[in-house]
């Protein structure tokens, strides 16, 4: 059984196969996915997915660098929808500095809003950071995010700011990049958090595993990334799969 934390399967790159995508996931044994909505269209499309398979569950926000257009009515659809027994995160929320369509203080008004808005609703969040990082820790700090918890989404820090997380009650999800050839941060990270406090994700349609690097991602290839994880702490592959799905299933208050 593998959990996949975070998939984008309400992106256009899906809509000529999806059923297909969605076979090939769990014929690779993923057995829970979470479909993360960040702007109106994908989180309605999010919601559609997380009401039509059993399986498949939605994470509902507003993303960082499309902060300048959330407006209020958003932010209230946001709260109406987390009490959808499906809805078991908000997000993703934070920061991208990469990104210059919303200015900073913008983001930053956004970010701690929907940190409010979860803490409100008692569900965890999912942080998306781009080139932000010590702005991101401060926020999560100074809005005591860690009374909700939730994910590090496709984390490539430091293993120093990992532990900080880790200490505000987040989990740290890796996806593909764990398994390129050079990338030595995820690896790192890998190796050094608690088993039980990492997660897996594949970020599809974006940064697909090695062998399939700058191709389409899927939720399928969520293996790979166990795989490496797995071949960097050296455990059996079976125990990762269980303690990341269990760990996913325990923060998003799953229980099948």
């Amino acid at each position: 059984m593998l959990f996949d934390t975070h998939v984008h399967l309400n992106a256009e790159q899906f809509e000529e196969d999806l059923e297909e995508v969605i076979g090939r996931a769990q014929a690779e044994g993923v057995s829970h996915m979470v479909v993360v909505g960040f702007d109106r269209p994908t989180i309605t499309k999010a919601m559609e997915l997380a009401e039509a398979y059993d399986f498949i569950f939605a994470c509902v926000g507003w993303h960082p660098v499309d902060a300048i257009d959330m407006t209020d009515e958003d932010l209230a659809w946001i709260e109406e929808l987390a009490a959808h027994p499906k809805v078991v995160a908000i997000g993703e929320m934070g920061l991208d500095y990469h990104w210059d369509k919303s200015p900073k203080d913008v983001q930053k008004d956004v970010f701690r809003r929907q940190i409010r808005l979860a803490k409100k609703v008692k569900l965890p969040i999912v942080i998306h950071n781009r080139d932000a990082t010590a702005d991101v820790v401060e926020i999560l700090r100074e809005e005591g995010a860690g009374e909700v918890g939730g994910i590090m989404h496709c984390y490539s820090g430091s293993v120093e700011v990992a532990k900080e997380c880790l200490d505000m009650n987040f989990y740290i999800s890796l996806g593909g990049p764990v398994t390129f050839k050079n990338a030595k941060k995820p690896k790192e990270v890998a190796e050094a958090v608690p088993l039980e406090k990492l997660l897996i994700e594949t970020d599809c349609p974006y940064l697909a595993p090695h062998p399939y690097r700058g191709k389409r991602n899927e939720p399928a290839y969520v293996k790979l990334v166990a795989e490496q994880i797995a071949e960097l702490k050296g455990l059996a592959f079976k125990e990762v799969a269980e303690a990341t799905t269990e760990n996913a299933k325990r923060l998003f208050g799953i229980n099948r």
